[in-house]
């Protein structure tokens, strides 16, 4: 019974990608933003709500008992950046091999891709460091969170700005098929354009809600932590959204929404969630946590040295893959 919810859920959350993508592309067209801001910003910040849910609930609604509500906020926090960069990446990869090659190109816009990689190497640099920083020093911690949140609303900025330029370069979105629900009669217009949106989010976060429940009971069968159970199961369920939005996007030669999504989650989630899980958990450097914090920041730097240098390849992104299967024999060895 627990897998066929697991399966049910995972048909919701599909069809609920495809609902928000769709909706997406017709918002940013109408409000003639570029594909950059629509990925990292409208994209990212929507589809990371299911897993922005599961750490705060756990830490400011979860059981009774404060270790284990602990042990799920942090493994939450910063299991999704370790998804994200990691298999997330690789698995857009994979998702053309067929149709691009092994050597086939991946072309996002490079300057929002950049932008998004600097700033979240940076904030989540800090979220490490900070779990070096004793707990008699509570003025440093604080203002450790405070930076990471200024960091988010200075990058948020900084994606808007860049978005006329980019428009008038080519870069504008443009939605690649009919709204869904104009084609029951609706018109194509701003309210229905956020109906539908509203109707995706909450489609994906009740399909990620319900994957959470399957994958916990499964996770009890198999018997692992609750530390563990956050970092690699919970992700997997919380994620689904930006791969499945991503996959979508780059299959439909959308490169720069789909690494735009993935990479500007990153960003949302590298930046406020850990500033909050300095503040309420005591963020500290486990083993299974610096190493996934580590492999979470070769992966992403990884990305942006290609970026950089124009070269990013279907097969670089295998590299990301990699990193996350290292993960897991590492940490259930």
């Amino acid at each position: 019974m627990v897998f066929f919810q697991l399966f049910l859920m995972l048909i919701v959350i599909l069809i609920a990608a495809e609902v928000f993508t769709n909706a997406l592309e017709h918002l940013g067209e109408k409000l003639g933003i570029s594909e950059g801001v629509t990925g990292s910003l409208f994209a990212a910040v929507g589809t990371a709500l299911p897993e922005t849910m599961v750490p705060l609930l756990a830490l400011l609604a979860g059981t009774k008992n404060a270790s284990t509500n602990e042990e799920i906020g942090v493994g939450s926090i910063l299991g999704a950046p370790l998804m994200l960069a990691t298999l997330s990446i690789s698995l857009m990869a994979i998702s053309v091999w067929r149709q691009r090659g092994i050597q086939g190109h991946l072309r996002p816009e490079r300057t929002g891709l950049t932008r998004d990689l600097n700033f979240f190497i940076v904030a989540f640099s800090f979220a490490a460091i900070a779990m070096y920083v004793p707990h008699t020093l509570a003025a440093v911690r604080y203002g450790i969170s405070a930076a990471m949140v200024m960091t988010y609303f200075v990058y948020v900025l900084m994606t808007l700005n860049a978005s006329k330029a980019l428009v008038a370069d080519g870069h504008a979105t443009e939605a690649s098929s009919d709204m869904f629900l104009c084609r029951i009669g609706l018109p194509n217009n701003t309210v229905v354009i956020l109906l539908q949106l509203i109707l995706g989010v909450t489609l994906l976060i009740a399909g990620a809600k319900g994957f959470i429940n399957g994958v916990e009971a499964a996770a009890h069968i198999i018997g692992i932590s609750a530390l563990l159970l956050s970092l690699l199961i919970i992700p997997i369920a919380t994620e689904l959204p930006e791969k499945v939005n991503s996959i979508l996007w780059i299959r439909k030669g959308k490169d720069t929404l789909a690494f735009g999504n993935i990479t500007g989650a990153m960003v949302f989630q590298g930046t406020l969630l850990p500033a909050i899980g300095i503040m309420l958990t005591p963020w500290q450097p486990r083993s299974e946590v610096v190493l996934g914090i580590a492999l979470t920041l070769i992966a992403a730097i990884w990305i942006r040295y290609l970026a950089g240098r124009s070269i990013l390849r279907v097969w670089h992104l295998f590299l990301n893959g990699a990193a996350y299967l290292t993960y897991l024999v590492l940490v259930l060895s």
